[in-house]
């Protein structure tokens, strides 16, 4: 391919030392730590005695065995899931620059550390995630986005988190779709105000990644008991695409986007082909509903907020990016791998499936979407040889 390519949603597998070398000792087996799980015989992630599932899960890339089965332990993983050093070869290999990165462990919007119920400890975890990731990063911090975790059921705690993750590397954050579904405000109440004039103040960009919701019913035991893992598996990766549907009317119906007129939004791992319908019944019953007469701030339509601020995310779809690019507006999309995940896209499926969605399309709508909306978004520069 001729065009090099932003990958906007990849995800690095977390080393089993993260939280343990970085987190006080004193907290001993409170913080997240990886040991041998009989039972299921993998190496798993533990918080205290609870089991937050195999180490390797999100590593599936290259692995032998479809889903639900996993590497037994981190070493048998692809080690492009945890290394930065063979992650470009792989990106090399697949005509990918640059990647944007995400977390698997703490959960899409970090939820998970607020089972260890200790406000102190809960930060110290998100903080040493953010300074990993810099890390991480180093062999070749141009060509990777790092996306900064937020503790954000604490507003002051996060402000202050942005500060400290854009000053040391992180070009956007990390929120909830659905931060009622974890006991906190609706995304639309002003309490959150101060996060987003913080991220808005440092120029990040927020991202809200599928799943980042409340996922208990999609993987309850019994569920899985009459369906089998891999139907599991396969029923909760496209129920949680249809929660955003609801996170990202939940955005564009909340006031933030008025309000915040130069902060970004971006819609991760959640694809792109319903964008249209969601915005078409969003306008009709915006308009029906003559919300202005409530709500006179709303000075667009929602599909309007969207194509000003919003930007979705797609990998393995094909009928949108053929048929749909206008309805949903060409400098609003961004092309992803979900690298290295169950259902990912490795280099030997990237060029083909680029070729399938985008092969009939000019060379400036795919320049666009590959390219020229990731690094307009997140200050990536082109590589010079």
């Amino acid at each position: 391919m001729t065009i090099p390519i932003i990958d906007s949603d990849t995800h690095v597998t977390e080393p089993a030392d993260l939280w343990t070398s970085r987190v006080a000792s004193r907290w001993g087996e409170r913080v997240p730590h990886v040991k041998w799980d009989p039972e299921s015989r993998t190496e798993s992630w533990f918080m205290g005695d609870e089991n937050l599932g195999p180490a390797a899960a999100s590593a599936s890339y290259g692995w032998k065995d479809q889903w639900p089965s996993v590497p037994p332990t981190l070493a048998d993983a692809h080690p492009a899931s945890y290394d930065a050093a063979e992650r470009l070869k792989v990106m090399d290999a697949s005509g990918i620059y640059a990647e944007v990165l995400y977390p698997n462990v703490g959960g899409f919007a970090s939820t998970v550390f607020l089972r260890l119920d200790d406000p102190e400890l809960v930060l110290a975890c998100v903080r040493a995630y953010n300074d990993f990731l810099i890390d991480w990063i180093a062999p070749a911090p141009e060509r990777f986005v790092p996306v900064a975790a937020l503790p954000f059921w604490d507003v002051k705690a996060s402000v202050r988190e942005i500060e400290r993750a854009a000053s040391i590397g992180h070009r956007a954050v990390l929120f909830s779709g659905a931060p009622h579904e974890h006991g906190m405000p609706y995304l639309a109440d002003r309490h959150w105000d101060p996060i987003w004039a913080a991220a808005r103040a440092a120029g990040l960009s927020v991202s809200l990644h599928v799943g980042s919701g409340d996922l208990t019913d999609l993987f309850r035991p019994e569920r899985t008991a009459i369906e089998g893992g891999a139907v599991t598996y396969a029923r909760a990766a496209t129920s949680v695409i249809q929660d955003t549907v609801s996170h990202l009317v939940d955005l564009l119906l909340s006031g933030i986007l008025p309000r915040f007129p130069e902060l970004s939004f971006v819609s991760v791992e959640s694809g792109i082909g319903w964008i249209p319908f969601m915005l078409e019944t969003c306008d009709y019953h915006f308009l029906r509903g003559n919300v202005r007469a409530e709500r006179p701030e709303f000075e667009l339509l929602p599909s309007e907020y969207f194509r000003r601020q919003v930007y979705g995310c797609y990998w393995f779809e094909s009928v949108a990016p053929r048929l749909l690019i206008d309805e949903i507006g060409l400098d609003r999309i961004m092309f992803e791998t979900d690298f290295p995940h169950p259902t990912c896209l490795g280099p030997e499926l990237v060029a083909d499936v680029v070729e399938n969605a985008l092969g009939d399309q000019s060379e400036e709508v795919r320049r666009a979407i590959l390219w020229d909306n990731a690094a307009a978004l997140y200050g990536i520069e082109a590589p010079t040889d």
